[in-house]
């Protein structure tokens, strides 16, 4: 049996001409994945848009009504950073079924990994910095609302603070919040996670490699969660234009490794999303999204999960 994958079809669709938020990244990392033989085609799994209700379980009904309506105020708009259109409404609420999806077959699997997700910075009652409804806050309510988990470990390692997350569950001891990040970067004002560990400007591969090793395995010998949710963002590397930390191609894949492999081998599934990427080379940024998929993939074969 093969690592799953969750797929989304909806993401295909470009966003107005001219804007530079890389949509497209999506479909290319499914097609590289497939190219490089990392994944078949059967081990793709495409999420279906989940009821509102479920949104609801983390954004007030307001602003999910007005998101889903186009009535949001400008200020609002510019906050999330992305032009409103239906197609970005379903694109949206679709990989939000992702995360869900994957959550799950990690609960079934081990280990599974989304093509997408990671908005981090969204809060209960508005949008921002690219992120519009918070998929790793929602995915983790609804499975304690299944009665499939009690208690959640969110490690971030996007190069941003998991503002959103953090704030969504600063009193809930059910789900553990963990942000690795750049310390002088977005968002200017940072939330309090469970724990916060800011990085300086321009960290490299080894001293980032170590400081996750000095807290991931304390943390799931501490928390141990029934589930491991994972945002693998790779704006920390060092050829994002919005990172401000300097790790390399090998860098990125040896955390993936890291983190994946640590998780496993103690016992915990991790269900994986890709995060945060802004890198002007597409064809860069794409590889580097899918180094999360290519560790996925022979941790999962080397456990034989």
């Amino acid at each position: 049996m093969n690592l799953p994958i969750i797929y989304h079809p909806d993401y295909v669709a470009p966003l107005p001409e001219g804007h530079r938020f890389p949509m497209s990244k999506f479909q290319r990392l499914y097609e590289l994945l497939l190219t490089d033989s990392v994944a078949q085609t059967e081990q793709f799994h495409t999420p279906v848009r989940p009821p509102q209700e479920l949104i609801e379980l983390v954004h007030t009904s307001d602003y999910v009504q007005a998101y889903f309506g186009g009535t949001l105020d400008a200020s609002s708009q510019r906050r999330i950073g992305l032009p409103w259109s239906p197609a970005l409404v379903n694109r949206t609420c679709v990989a939000v079924g992702g995360t869900i999806l994957t959550a799950k077959l990690a609960l079934e699997r081990g280990l599974a990994c989304n093509t997408a997700g990671g908005t981090h910075h969204a809060f209960p009652s508005y949008g921002s910095g690219f992120c519009i409804f918070n998929d790793l806050a929602i995915a983790s309510r609804v499975l304690q609302k299944l009665g499939l988990v009690q208690k959640i470990l969110i490690v971030d390692l996007d190069v941003h603070q998991g503002d959103g997350t953090a704030f969504i569950f600063q009193d809930d001891d059910s789900v553990f919040t963990f942000s690795m990040h750049c310390e002088v970067n977005f968002p200017g004002t940072k939330q309090k996670s469970d724990l916060d560990v800011p990085l300086a400007v321009g960290m490299e591969d080894d001293i980032y490699l170590q400081t996750l090793a000095n807290y991931l395995s304390d943390l799931l010998s501490e928390v141990k969660p029934d589930l491991v949710l994972y945002d693998a963002g790779v704006d920390p590397h060092i050829g994002d234009r919005l990172g401000k930390l300097a790790l390399t191609d090998t860098g990125i894949f040896r955390r993936e490794m890291q983190v994946l492999s640590t998780c496993v081998a103690a016992g915990y599934p991790v269900g994986c999303v890709i995060g945060g990427g802004y890198a002007e080379d597409m064809k860069s940024l794409v590889f580097c999204h899918s180094l999360l998929h290519r560790a996925a993939s022979q941790v999962y074969q080397h456990y034989r999960l």
